[in-house]
């Protein structure tokens, strides 16, 4: 019997490939090897307890509808104040011209399980000693259990000079917001036409999909080569990291594609503020000598900037006291949970895990699919009175997109070790691949839509 996702993914066609020819393709990779039977092999459980949300992405959606189907008697509030459920993986598709973008988002109504309330509203405190939570508009709203799934914030105030207000002017980028990626696929055409300097730039911060500033810089130059006109862009990558990744089997090639595009890779260097009326950015080089931290400041001319703005979780979460107080996660207020079984370290009646939560693994999409299913067996697990003994490895992919036709798709644990997911087990992965590519564009949309927030994949 077929599922929604299956549906979906027979009725795909993409121009330059047909039906026969796709499903022929993926068929040959095995990509599609098990989509069609993701259901949930728990058996029905008569646990009751009032379960609160707090967030409606991927992760609070996705574990909603797990746990509406794993509950003979289901009582969940998800408290979300959006509109509309984005891919957001897609954000870079839109900024590269791949996708449209209306094809990225759904009616956040239509994405809400049935047996799920939804409070349309957002969360501003948190006091998990009285179990409650403090919202804008519906005053306050108490659980036996909190899922604290927000996402993640972005602090645009925390570039000197530059608020959201002003994202796009001065030909400054960002394709973390779905307005900002309409716009970069605009002004990236134009940059190529023209040509000039581009600076291309991440965060000093945790951030979610890490891969995303490396996609659109390596996007740019394959766009501006299949149009003659790379000779005209001079494009650097700036990272406030001390290596380009961090992730040993795929850097070297990474690094490599780089070289070959002609893109030179400045590290330790972070965006301290942004200057939209004169082009410039103002960064700071930090590096160690001996013991000694030194700080170099410099401000560099352009006419094309992409650039990653400082993230954190959302301050509630910080103010409440639920982040974690000592080490490096503490400045951004990242839930301070146990990494493995995703339950506070404090509270227990709390889990968190996807963007918010202070995991030691990249906060992407396939992260939190993975995530989930551990997630609502845990919770279900803490409802009975049990220990959670569901152990997550830090599993993440991070689909870098090397060029309009191939991705390096790059998939790890805590260990910072591949962890290669079949068929791509079959081939050389420390490189760039085609099939991965279908992937990417093809696939893990409607797999998100109509696998993952059902509760299927």
């Amino acid at each position: 019997m077929g599922t929604p996702l299956w549906k979906q993914l027979e009725a795909l066609e993409k121009k330059g490939i047909d039906r026969r020819g796709f499903f022929k393709i993926m068929a040959a990779a095995g990509v599609f090897a098990g989509l069609n039977s993701q259901k949930i092999k728990a058996a029905s459980c008569k646990a009751k307890a009032k379960i609160v949300i707090i967030g409606g992405g991927a992760a609070g959606i996705s574990i909603a509808s797990r746990l509406a189907r794993m509950l003979e008697e289901p009582n969940i509030t998800i408290i979300d104040p959006s509109d509309r459920q984005y891919y957001q993986p897609g954000f870079t598709l839109i900024a590269s011209g791949i996708y449209k973008p209306e094809v990225v988002w759904k009616k956040q109504e239509d994405c809400i399980p049935s047996k799920v309330k939804w409070v349309k509203d957002s969360v501003i405190a948190l006091d998990p000693v009285s179990n409650n939570a403090r919202t804008a508009k519906n005053g306050v709203i108490s659980y036996d259990f909190l899922v604290l799934v927000p996402g993640i914030q972005l602090n645009w105030n925390e570039i000197e000079g530059f608020d959201y207000s002003q994202l796009g002017k001065g030909n400054a980028h960002c394709i973390y917001d779905f307005k900002g990626a309409q716009m970069t696929w605009k002004a990236m055409k134009e940059f190529t036409e023209k040509g000039g300097k581009g600076i291309y730039t991440d965060t000093y911060t945790k951030h979610k999909c890490g891969g995303a500033p490396k996609k659109i810089c390596l996007l740019t130059a394959d766009y501006a080569q299949k149009h003659n006109r790379r000779e005209s862009l001079d494009i650097t990558y700036y990272t406030a990291e001390k290596d380009l990744y961090d992730v040993k089997f795929f850097t070297p090639r990474l690094k490599e594609i780089y070289q070959e595009r002609n893109i030179p890779i400045e590290l330790n260097t972070r965006v301290k503020g942004i200057d939209t009326e004169k082009k410039q950015v103002h960064f700071e080089r930090i590096e160690k000598k001996g013991e000694e931290k030194v700080v170099t400041p410099f401000v560099e001319d352009y006419d094309f900037l992409h650039f990653t703005p400082p993230m954190s979780a959302p301050h509630f979460v910080k103010e409440a006291g639920l982040g974690f107080t000592e080490g490096k996660l503490a400045a951004g207020g990242w839930a301070n949970v146990n990494k493995e079984t995703f339950v506070h370290n404090t509270y227990s009646n709390i889990i968190s895990f996807g963007d918010a939560a202070g995991l030691p693994t990249s906060k992407t999409s396939a992260a939190i699919r993975v995530q989930v299913p551990l997630a609502a067996r845990n919770l279900i697990a803490l409802m009975e009175g049990k220990e959670p003994c569901e152990k997550y490895d830090g599993y993440a992919a991070c689909p870098i997109i090397t060029d309009y036709g191939h991705v390096l798709l790059c998939e790890f644990n805590y260990d910072k070790e591949p962890e290669i997911s079949f068929p791509f087990s079959l081939l050389d992965m420390s490189k760039e691949q085609w099939a991965a590519w279908l992937l990417k564009v093809y696939i893990l949309k409607p797999l998100y839509f109509y696998g993952m927030l059902k509760g299927y994949a």
